[in-house]
């Protein structure tokens, strides 16, 4: 039975192919993400029209808010729900998934209707002026009227995780993804609606990630179910989603302000360099993606032994986590450090920005090794329900040592001190995510 092998992998499995099982198909429908946030820049890119081309790129803040707050009910409904399943909790579990649907649609709605209310005043926030103003206001406009299937498609996605099917999660979203490289030059080019059509394809991939997701759940392919019998307010389940969710919303918000500090300093050094670099962490969101995907992945084998109170076989899980991690992430390093060149010159002929985007490589690749124990700590500690110490982490990360780092290397050593700030930040913060969480793990076991 497909549900008794998701439940040995999670509860029996071997650690390290455990992981790898888990991982893996996480893995891979996130770097499918990386595409699809990469296919309606090069399609309109084809139009040769600069002012829609930056208007995809100012619109881009609205899907992020968008993923943020349905990270709420993802990010804190799956934790809940492994943990459930771990406890023998089946009926709390589903009940959850329930809620989640309710909450995603419910939040949804309230976005769109607020949205297109205030739409003229959000597009000028958004930074478009005169001469952009009327295309950022067409793609937001298409985001927000199709909001319940870009945030139920991400929500969604994660609460299927929880449960171990990470398979089927991986199948909607190469999918959706495929779907929107499929429709956007039909949209764009064949029905001739330019920027609106680019959102329009981007709502649909989205719509069909999220009715692969639900039709899993009603062939009962899944674990768990939602149902309609279950859709009443219960402010524990509620309260669970809430602590895990809202604080890793909080940790995307820091993650951002940390670019844009370093956003700042680099445009201190010219337009070259900012390119360079932008080129540079658009290459570098290839191995983010893997130890992201491999910490997600094992999120519900954490929350399924931290529920069935098997810390000991946690510990193991850990452990294989950030050594098959790690792994993965130096051989990655290692082709970056030999490729850089030819990786920067894909995206640029300059000469010169490819010789700053290719030192600016070398050097971020260096944080390679260290970012998965890092990644696998935090999502440890969500799946535990303990996000304040997963939130404790990113201030560390973020705020104690990232950002002083980058305005204290960069005064002190310049162009060279930016770029190794981040490698050094990472390896400090690695070893107090792993200090904390072991030392929470062993007051457990005893």
């Amino acid at each position: 039975m497909e549900q008794d092998k998701r439940i040995y992998t999670m509860a029996s499995e071997k650690p390290a192919k455990a992981v790898l099982k888990m991982g893996i198909p996480v893995t891979m429908g996130m770097l499918f993400m990386v595409v699809y946030n990469l296919v309606d820049t090069y399609f309109i890119g084809k139009l040769h029209d600069d002012c829609q081309l930056a208007a995809t790129n100012l619109s881009y803040p609205v899907m992020m808010v968008m993923i943020a707050i349905s990270g709420i009910v993802g990010n804190g409904g799956a934790s809940y729900i492994a943990r459930c399943i771990g406890a023998g909790k089946t009926k709390e579990a589903n009940h959850t998934l329930t809620l989640g649907f309710e909450m995603i649609i419910i939040s949804a709605a309230a976005i769109a209707f607020a949205g297109m209310i205030f739409i003229n005043p959000m597009v000028k926030i958004l930074g478009a002026k005169q001469e952009t103003f009327l295309y950022t206001k067409q793609y937001v406009a298409v985001l927000l009227c199709g909001s319940v299937f870009t945030m139920g498609n991400y929500a969604i996605g994660q609460l299927l995780r929880s449960e171990g099917s990470t398979f089927l999660s991986m199948i909607g979203m190469i999918a959706g993804t495929l779907a929107n490289i499929i429709l956007d030059p039909i949209f764009i080019f064949v029905l001739g609606l330019e920027i609106r059509g680019a959102a329009i394809a981007t709502v649909l991939g989205n719509a069909l990630g999220m009715l692969i997701f639900c039709y899993y759940y009603w062939r009962k392919k899944t674990i768990l179910r939602p149902s309609a019998k279950l859709m009443r307010f219960d402010g524990q389940i509620i309260k669970e989603i809430m602590l895990v969710g809202i604080p890793h919303t909080l940790e995307q918000f820091f993650t951002t302000t940390a670019m844009i500090v370093n956003n700042n300093l680099a445009a201190g050094y010219g337009a070259m360099t900012v390119a360079a670099m932008g080129i540079s962490n658009k290459i570098m969101s290839i191995g983010n993606y893997i130890y992201q995907g491999m910490a997600a992945g094992c999120q519900p084998l954490m929350g399924y032994n931290y529920g069935a109170k098997n810390y000991k076989r946690m510990l193991s899980l850990i452990k294989a986590g950030v050594l098959v991690t790690s792994a993965i992430e130096i051989c990655i390093m290692g082709f970056f450090g030999l490729c850089a060149p030819m990786l920067i010159g894909l995206f640029t002929t300059s000469v010169e920005v490819v010789e700053i985007g290719t030192k600016a490589l070398r050097a971020a690749m260096l944080m390679l090794p260290f970012v998965g124990a890092t990644s696998i700590s935090r999502n440890t500690f969500n799946s535990m329900g303990k996000p304040l110490f997963s939130f404790g982490i990113t201030i560390v990360r973020q705020l104690v040592l990232y950002i002083p780092f980058l305005l204290i290397f960069n005064h002190l050593w310049g162009f060279n001190g930016l770029i190794h700030a981040q490698p050094l930040e990472e390896m400090i913060c690695m070893i107090f995510a792993l200090a904390l969480l072991f030392g929470v793990l062993k007051k457990l076991e005893k």
